[in-house]
């Protein structure tokens, strides 16, 4: 109970070092890495930003790690990532290993209650995503998709343009290869 609210000086002052440095490092690593370390993240991007956080703080916190270790730690992190997302940009098989394929959920006035039980999703989130795009009725809506990165994407139904013909089929035959 004596150390709740202050140690010692020395510690503190360790603690401000190693914060300003694991800080820099974070910040030169990801703009190295590119926008794919601040994008909408998959799975495999949240688990690396996640464990990214863990090192930082545990090399800012922890005497027994130093800043050598844990900025080497966090360097390696972001290589296997650079590493892994470059091979599945170049390989459409590991690509699809290391990510979830985009699922319909919402079909031409239908939900489709399966993918929606498989992807582990509720009507009120379908919900959201059409008011976030100023949708109010599903009439309105040809489809949803729940993306790769857990984003929901809701297609309007095309209008009855004649001069957007393209367009209408361009998108029926994008959501039939995903049926």
């Amino acid at each position: 109970m004596e150390h709740l609210v202050f140690d010692d000086l020395e510690k503190l002052g360790r603690i401000v070092i190693a914060s300003a440095v694991v800080y820099l490092l974070i910040v030169v690593l990801t703009k190295i890495s590119g926008k794919r370390s601040t994008s909408q993240l998959n799975n495999f991007d949240w688990i690396v930003t996640v464990m990214i956080g863990s090192l930082g703080a545990s090399t800012i916190l922890l005497e027994s790690i130093p800043l050598v270790e844990g900025g080497a730690s966090m360097i390696t992190l972001y290589l296997l990532q650079f590493l892994v997302t470059k091979t599945a940009a170049v390989s459409p098989n590991f690509c699809s290993f290391i990510l979830s394929e985009p699922r319909i959920v919402f079909y031409q006035g239908q939900f489709l209650p399966d993918a929606m039980r498989d992807e582990r999703l509720c009507r009120q989130e379908l919900d959201c995503a059409m008011r976030a795009e100023g949708i109010n009725s599903y009439d309105e809506v040809e489809a949803i998709v729940f993306e790769t990165d857990a984003k929901l994407t809701v297609i309007r139904k095309p209008d009855n343009d004649e001069s957007d013909k393209t367009g209408e089929v361009q998108v029926s035959q994008t959501l039939s290869n995903l049926l």
